[in-house]
């Protein structure tokens, strides 16, 4: 008797995608197709799909509710958190956050999209695109993920015309031109039936072009980071072994035994002698793993401070200009407020010194305005008590991010894409 090995996806072909829209696009349904039709759903999750239907007198599987997880978006039929969920073909590996689509929750958006290396962004086929599309399509140039599908959905209910399916690229395109994003990929697709999601359609033989599943296997996940950037996070030191490792995950380039590095805040410079992980010893660590960096010299180097390129160093601020989205319901920003910043691995306390403007999200106009109130993005002045050691967000969207922290209960009420640093 043969038996068949299961086929994994490699090791390093990890994809991060977020989907976006607005409120009933069919966002939830879509990841719920992908996980299906590509049998990555164990036989118990079939199982609980199949009683929650019933229990809700659907006819078919309802596919939306394995992204709905909670009680509450279940029984609305809504999606009100962001839904993380994993799963794996033989090509490749991927980790899908599923946004809410209602303007509320822009901030729930901000974060499901910062970590991402591609963006779907739903639109019904029927109603075009609305004010919620652009906006999370704007949102997405901000945050500078490098790729973007346009994903037409519900083409079923407009008879498979190709001709909407134009149009609405057409207007998509129209606002892209105005955006940072440098790949869109249009994909007309229907959810509800399968057509374009994971196997092409003969439904419309008037579209050449990948499913969205092929899309996704096939897309080339591109290293932007640049030049080295580790910010550490631990100190390892075992005496009886005589060890000392920088500990962190690199945030930006490679580095490898022999080569130089600067320590921030010392500006000391040092030669690596090993980069270690849990498996053993690399020949080239890069950005996003996670190694213990082992030096030639004693620098005194603890959890906040930075390892990074000698050539060209992080920048060493104590104030900064930055895009801030709003995330706190109970006040506004302000200037004057007082905070926490949140950078790397270093927390320091800062101040609001100025509000400069604030972001239309779906006109791209930017206003004077004095202060933010919940999901606005604007551009604010903020002053630290101590440096952190930062890039361009445009540059490297790790060192190049922070949040903000409440200091009265830890809060995280704003994401900031830091712009100049001084």
């Amino acid at each position: 008797m043969t038996t068949t090995e299961p086929v994994f996806a490699p090791a390093d072909s990890l994809l991060r995608f977020a989907t976006a829209g607005a409120v009933d696009d069919g966002k939830s349904t879509l990841i719920g197709r992908l996980l299906h039709d590509s049998k990555s759903l164990l036989a118990d999750q079939l199982e609980q799909l199949e009683v929650a239907s019933k229990e809700r007198g659907d006819e078919q599987l309802d596919l939306a509710m394995l992204t709905d997880g909670l009680r509450a978006e279940r029984e609305q039929g809504i999606t009100i958190d962001v839904a993380h969920r994993y799963f794996e073909t033989a090509r490749r590996a991927f980790i899908i956050a599923d946004t809410p689509g209602h303007a509320q929750y822009t901030r729930n958006m901000v974060t499901g999209a910062s970590t991402a290396d591609l963006a779907i962004v739903l639109v019904d086929a029927r109603n075009g695109l609305t004010e919620q599309s652009r906006r999370h399509a704007v949102l997405a140039g901000l945050l500078r993920v490098p790729q973007l599908v346009l994903a037409v959905n519900k083409m079923d209910l407009v008879g498979y015309d190709e001709s909407v399916f134009r149009a609405i690229v057409r207007e998509f395109a129209t606002l892209t031109e105005r955006l940072d994003l440098r790949e869109v990929t249009a994909i007309p697709i229907s959810a509800l039936r399968g057509d374009n999601v994971v196997d092409r359609s003969a439904a419309m033989p008037w579209y050449d072009g990948p499913s969205l599943l092929e899309h996704l296997e096939q897309v080339e996940v591109v290293d932007e980071t640049g030049l080295f950037r580790l910010p550490v996070q631990y100190a390892i030191r075992a005496q009886e072994q005589d060890y000392r490792g920088c500990a962190g995950q690199i945030a930006g380039g490679s580095i490898a035994p022999g080569e130089q590095v600067l320590h921030l805040p010392s500006g000391m410079r040092s030669r690596v002698v090993a980069v270690d992980t849990a498996d053993g010893e690399l020949e080239r660590g890069r950005a996003p793993q996670s190694v213990a960096l082992r030096l030639a010299e004693d620098i005194d180097v603890g959890r906040g401070d930075v390892l990074c390129s000698v050539d060209q160093p992080s920048a060493a601020a104590e104030e900064l200009t930055a895009s801030v989205c709003w995330m706190s319901p109970k006040a506004p920003l302000a200037p004057g407020t007082r905070l926490l910043l949140k950078h790397t691995t270093r927390v320091v306390k800062a101040i609001v010194t100025e509000v400069r403007e604030r972001l239309d999200v779906t006109t791209l106009e930017r206003r004077p305005a004095d202060s933010l109130v919940l999901n606005d993005i604007g551009e604010i002045t903020v002053r630290l008590a101590q440096p952190v050691f930062c890039d361009p967000y445009e540059r490297n969207r790790f060192t190049g991010g922070a949040v903000l922290i409440d200091e009265s209960n830890h809060a995280t009420v704003g994401a900031v894409l830091i712009t100049e640093a001084r």
